[in-house]
């Protein structure tokens, strides 16, 4: 009798699933919704993260690999040929070098300068600008996914709610549905804002590295120019293989 009593039961009150897309599913458009905004900011935040990485890394690796090189070349001219056409490198020498032919034609030595330091600066500018490209997206990400996710909480609980006084109960059952849709959701916009924030202070941060191999490199263009090629900075000389010993002669051998 026990035995059948508890297969009745189970029979009539089935278990419920209260997994992530029950939850979900109890949330409705709205919140499959959310969830898509999230998968958009997060994929993006990705995206940015891994692609000005490798950006980043190529500006500094071809500043460290061909520094040396163009500071020993006979000419800026010549120099320039070491980077690549493309690069931020190449752009701030040939942007340099235009200056510096258009500032020669000035009577006034003073506006000459200028000309020539503002248009280094607006190639840094520029270099800058474009490394910086992507970054306010990850700032807003990090900024709003919190509050995406607080929006799909709200209206959890308001589905909560709203059960519990249609069916005067407040028992599990009832409530388990939208309280998960609403912890999910919490859950989902910390998931999506803490790795945006972090790779955007990673990537300001070797920004700002960059920007001061650009400064430097930018100093050390303008005092070549005006000095004629007379001031160079003190590169370090190529590392060499060390010569090999020449092998010791042979003792001569002593008749007997």
């Amino acid at each position: 009798m026990l035995i059948e009593l508890l297969t009745n039961a189970a029979t009539e009150a089935p278990a419920q699933n209260f997994g992530f897309w029950e939850a979900m599913e109890e949330g409705g458009p709205v919140a499959w919704s959310i969830l898509a905004v999230m998968i958009i900011m997060s994929v993006g935040s990705f995206y940015i993260l891994i692609t000005k990485y490798f950006e980043q890394n190529k500006v500094m690796k071809e500043y460290r690999t061909n520094r040396a090189a163009f500071w020993r070349a006979g000419s800026l001219r010549e120099g320039a040929t070491k980077f690549d056409k493309n690069s931020a490198w190449r752009q701030l020498v040939d942007d340099g070098i235009r200056a510096g032919e258009e500032s020669s034609k000035m009577d006034d030595s003073l506006e000459s300068h200028d000309w020539l330091h503002g248009t280094l600066a607006r190639s840094e500018a520029s270099i800058n600008a474009s490394l910086a490209g992507g970054l306010p997206f990850l700032a807003t990400v990090g900024a709003t996914a919190p509050f995406v996710g607080l929006l799909g909480t709200v209206i959890g609980i308001y589905r909560a709610l709203i059960k519990i006084g249609a069916t005067g109960s407040a028992s599990i059952d009832q409530v388990a549905g939208p309280v998960g849709e609403a912890l999910i959701m919490t859950a989902i916009g910390l998931l999506v804002a803490v790795p945006a924030v972090f790779a955007y202070n990673y990537l300001q941060s070797r920004n700002r590295r960059i920007a001061a191999m650009l400064s430097g490199f930018s100093t050390d263009l303008q005092a070549n120019i005006t000095s004629n090629g007379q001031v160079k900075p003190a590169v370090q000389a190529p590392a060499t293989a060390p010569a090999k010993a020449a092998p010791a002669a042979a003792a001569p051998t002593k008749k007997a």
